[in-house]
């Protein structure tokens, strides 16, 4: 009897599982699956016939730039023959990434295989929507924050003596010291943000969070150093807004005019308030057999 063959009763019924129950963990805590798991469940009855959808599915890791060393590892597994005894059988331990490879490549003509390119177009779907909802909820937070520091610092320029007047004046200091002498009306213009929108309501997440830096420190500094009068407030105000740029400048990052402007925080909330979070997956797909991202 060959290894191909070996009888359907005597054999474990991984078929009665899902893909996500026939997961196995290695020591180092990576997940991975048996190729002779899922032969059942991809709809193979040979062994033969699976090992060269598996072949496939090796090329086309390759081709893609991944070593397949890191998602197809060799092994041997136990198996139990009609007999009572059991035989030593070639197998594979398969990332998720390799899963996913060889229902690409298994026949199309077999329902299982169809099965589970849906289930895996499904996942990937579901990552991309979680990804942008973790993206989506990072901003807004972001955003709520920023609110809260520019409402703490406009009390600390009050306690320095800045008057309600001219507090229009002290925030454009502080834009104009980190946008490089542009002032939020120019920044608008040069972004193309309507002249009645709220200029923080259009930045992403990487300018927003140079714009609460800016207004931490400057809060601080005017606290800390216990700076009075309305022109130093200012003057103070701008100066930390060139300092946070030039820290920019020095780590290579963009400058924040040439940040595009991003979608309208307003949109981002009217979204998150009508949907739920999506499933995650158990982590991503590419990950090899080391726990790694490739």
């Amino acid at each position: 009897m060959t290894e191909e063959n070996l009888p359907a009763r005597v054999r474990r019924r991984p078929e009665d599982k899902g893909f996500e129950q026939l997961k196995l963990v290695s020591p180092h805590g990576a997940e991975y699956w048996s190729a002779r798991d899922l032969q059942p469940l991809l709809g193979y009855n040979h062994w033969r016939s699976f090992d060269k959808a598996i072949a496939k599915a090796i090329t086309s890791c390759r081709q893609s730039g991944n070593d397949p060393e890191h998602h197809f590892a060799r092994a041997r597994k136990v198996v139990p023959l009609g007999s009572g005894s059991e035989r030593e059988v070639r197998d594979y331990h398969l990332s998720r990434f390799a899963c996913y490879l060889i229902a690409q490549n298994g026949d199309p003509r077999k329902p299982e295989i169809a099965l589970a390119q849906k289930y895996f177009a499904i996942q990937t779907r579901r990552q991309e929507l979680s990804d942008a909802y973790q993206h989506d909820m990072e901003r807004l937070e972001l955003r709520k924050q920023t609110t809260e520091e520019f409402k703490a610092l406009s009390g600390a320029a009050r306690n320095a003596g800045v008057q309600n007047k001219m507090f229009g004046v002290f925030h454009d200091a502080g834009y104009k010291g980190l946008y490089g002498g542009l002032g939020s009306e120019q920044i608008k213009t040069r972004k193309r943000i309507g002249k009645s929108e709220n200029l923080l309501d259009r930045m992403g997440t990487t300018e927003l969070a140079a714009n609460q830096f800016r207004m931490t420190q400057t809060r601080e500094k005017l606290a800390k150093e216990a700076i009075q009068g309305q022109q130093r407030a200012i003057d103070t105000h701008k100066q930390v807004g060139k300092e946070v740029r030039d820290a920019i400048r020095r780590i290579g990052g963009t400058m924040p005019e040439n940040l595009p402007p991003a979608e309208d925080i307003k949109q981002v909330r009217k979204r998150l308030k009508g949907r739920t979070p999506p499933l995650e997956l158990n982590g991503p797909d590419a990950k090899d057999l080391a726990g790694q991202e490739e």
